[in-house]
Parts: structure tokens; sequence; C-alpha cells
């Protein structure tokens, strides 16, 4: 790692748009990326490296606290800071109505989308300090039918996230809530089987322009 490049955490890094920011913080940011797919991490870590950037991988399950907390440890003994987190980690539960949502997706989607999230802020604000910036993702389906546990759990994470936003407005870090363009993406596509991809954004494009000034 070249020790004057600032680190960038990506949560959820392995596909989507959590690969895609990865891959456009490495020119100018040390990656330090998380997910629970070792494969998929590799094949990110080969796109990064080919493209003269540099990486860390980290698989681990955020659902597990041990995961949250060995991660910032993680993080303060070999960085001892970190400058830069995006989080895009998220259970996405099948579609159904509300009174079939399945107990074990929806407590999946509590312990990802909600209980990581919080764990995850709570491990990560030491490290982030006043300098440091934080970017969330909404998706704004609450309430919309078939959503019933993707919604309920992804409205309260950016819940947390707007709390924390507000409470650190003045001291820091900073706290982005940011909201994509739709995106040709696999999660899209399970959600929207059979819809013409063609207006869609591209993923690595819209990363770029969410990231704005950071590049």
């Amino acid at each position: 790692m070249t020790e004057d490049r600032p680190l960038a955490l990506v949560t959820g890094a392995s596909r989507g748009l959590g690969a895609a920011l990865a891959e456009a913080l490495a020119p100018s940011h040390h990656v330090l990326a998380v997910a629970r797919t070792q494969g998929a991490l590799e094949e990110l870590d080969d796109r990064i490296r080919a493209a003269g950037g540099q990486a860390t991988l980290a698989p681990m399950n955020l659902a597990q606290p041990e995961a949250v907390a060995g991660l910032a440890r993680g993080i303060f003994d070999r960085w001892g800071r970190l400058d830069l987190w995006a989080h895009t980690a998220i259970h996405a539960a099948p579609l159904s109505p509300a009174p079939s949502i399945d107990d074990k997706d929806l407590a999946r989607s509590v312990a990802t989308n909600v209980t990581a999230t919080a764990a995850l802020i709570a491990a990560l604000a030491p490290l982030l300090g006043t300098a440091g910036r934080a970017l969330f993702f909404d998706d704004p389906r609450a309430g919309e039918k078939f959503f019933g546990a993707y919604g309920a759990t992804k409205a309260a994470q950016i819940a947390l996230a707007r709390s924390w936003q507000a409470e650190s407005a003045r001291t820091g870090p900073q706290i982005d809530v940011l909201t994509p363009a739709p995106m040709a993406t696999a999660l899209r596509a399970r959600f929207f089987p059979g819809e013409d991809r063609s207006p869609l954004a591209d993923r690595h494009a819209e990363a770029r322009r969410l990231l704005g000034g950071i590049l």
C-alpha cells in the first residue's frame, strides 16, 4: 500500500454499485473491500490491480457482530484511521406480499440492513474522526407493494444514517445520503425481471457521478 493514499472502505464491494465504487476509488485511494463472497472479491481485486490500483480484501458476514468488531480493530491496527466509508451492503429479500413475508428473510434483512449498519456506525465513527466521510445510498421502496421486508429495513438503515448526519453536522465526520439513478444491476434484475434495461444507468458511470468531488 502507498501509505500517503487515503483509505476507503467499501462494504458490499463484491458486485453492483459497491464494486463500481471500489473500482472508481482505486486510482486515488487504497480500497478495503468487504463482502461475503471471496471469489467475487478476488475478481474485483484483479480488475483493480489491472488498472494500477491496490486493494485489501476482507471477506466476512457483517451480520455477525464479531466480524464488525474485527474489521474495526484491523483498520485501527494497520492504518490507524479511516478516510472514507461507502456502505452498499444489503440483503434484498425476495419480493412478497406483506402477509407472506418469510420469517427467515425478514430476520436476515433486519440483521444485515439495520443491526449491522448500526454496529458499523458505532465501530467506524472513531476511525473516521472529525475529518472522515461516510456515504449511504438510498433506495426508497418503503410502502411499495411486495417490497415489505426490503423497503422497511432499507428505510430503517437510511434513518440511522440521517440521524448520524444530523448529529455530526457541526463536528464531523461528513455523512452523505445519496440516491443512485436506476442502474442495470443484478439486484434490479431480481426486482424487475423482464424490464427494458436500455434506459438504465451504467453502474460505473453512476459510481463516478455519486463520488463527485471525492475523485
